[in-house]
């Protein structure tokens, strides 16, 4: 197995703190190692053949120094110089694999996701591994708890005999009595956006459905090194400024007519915006959440969540509100407009502020 770890992403919903050289993946959200290195960490168990990290060059360097010490299993970095969303990440990491490895199995993962029981995702991901054998594209779909509607959700064939059952369809973001309604068929799963496949299959796929970014990637030119990645950038930088965004899930997932789907419950969370820690961060009595404080004073407060840089918080008759101090800039906002926080940086980008990004 090879694990391919997407860690490009920007992760405007956690500004302030996370900046474009210092994203979500790479900050230690939740104290101690960031997301990434807690994503590596997490593999680590099933023992892969090698890890690859597909970032970004601004963001290349913090990784490299970020995963250092980790010398239990080869990892390389591959840097995009400008994003195009996961169907070419994932198109230029299966090349690459497939150059060296052709028959390799893939385990493609976000790099900023939370999961609470790790030894329980391992176990699901040796069965999507045995299930991938088969040819078919592995998607994890995790088991919902709640009528979520800020989640695509996955479609499945009732298959109980089976660890991988048939996908129906991807159904887009629902409002709440759709939402609902998927809860109580049973056979709904939230859409993880973590993959297992065969490279031969995934490379098939994206020749059938995306000619052009396959032949793009299929023309790189390897050295004689072994696993030598360095010849490769200057061919990547040049093909992929004229890439098509793309998401796998479009380019890919929702027409292949192999998907599988394998029901996972492992408390997991793609911790999307400041509003999701309050699942994966145990609040006080209040329904307080603090990280990175020098303590809390709270004065009939509740439902909060404070992110302090190391001062002492004090809330004073405020309810379901973020605040999130950092050196150069101060969040404040109601809890249930967390997702609007990209809107700070879409407005910091226009007015020229780049030293806030």
């Amino acid at each position: 197995m090879y694990v391919v770890i997407m860690a490009g992403g920007s992760g405007t919903r956690f500004w302030p703190l996370s900046r474009t050289r210092t994203p979500k993946q790479l900050m230690s959200v939740f104290g101690g190692k960031s997301m990434l290195q807690r994503t590596v960490e997490r593999v680590l168990p099933l023992a892969p053949e090698r890890i690859m990290i597909v970032t970004n060059e601004e963001q290349a360097a913090e990784t490299a120094r970020q995963t250092a010490g980790y010398h239990g299993c080869p990892l390389d970095i591959v840097a995009e110089p400008v994003g195009r969303n996961t169907a070419p990440a994932i198109a230029l990491a299966a090349a690459i694999i497939g150059h060296h490895d052709p028959e390799a199995t893939m385990l493609v993962l976000p790099a900023d996701h939370y999961i609470r029981n790790e030894a329980e995702f391992c176990r699901v991901a040796a069965a999507a591994t045995e299930a991938a054998a088969s040819g078919a594209l592995i998607t994890l779909g995790i088991e919902p708890t709640r009528p979520e509607t800020g989640y695509g959700y996955i479609e499945a064939e009732p298959a109980p005999a089976a660890a991988a059952q048939p996908v129906r369809c991807f159904v887009e973001k629902p409002d709440a009595a759709r939402a609902m309604a998927f809860l109580e068929a049973g056979n709904f799963y939230w859409n993880s956006g973590m993959f297992i496949w065969r490279v031969s299959a995934i490379r098939r796929e994206l020749s059938r459905q995306m000619p052009e970014l396959a032949l793009a990637v299929n023309s790189l030119v390897f050295g004689e090194e072994n696993w030598g990645l360095e010849a490769l950038t200057p061919q990547i930088n040049a093909i992929y400024p004229s890439l098509k965004s793309e998401s796998i899930d479009y380019g890919v997932m929702e027409r292949a007519t192999q998907v599988k789907v394998i029901p996972a419950s492992f408390g997991w969370s793609d911790v999307g915006s400041w509003s999701a820690l309050p699942e994966v961060i145990e609040a006080d009595g209040d329904g307080i959440v603090a990280i990175a404080t020098a303590g809390v004073i709270n004065i009939d407060s509740a439902a909060s969540l404070v992110y302090g840089n190391g001062k002492m918080i004090a809330l004073v008759g405020v309810d379901n509100l973020i605040v999130v101090d950092t050196p150069d800039a101060l969040l404040v906002c109601r809890r249930e407009r967390a997702q609007e926080v990209k809107k700070v940086v879409e407005k910091l980008q226009q007015q020229g502020l780049r030293e806030y990004l």
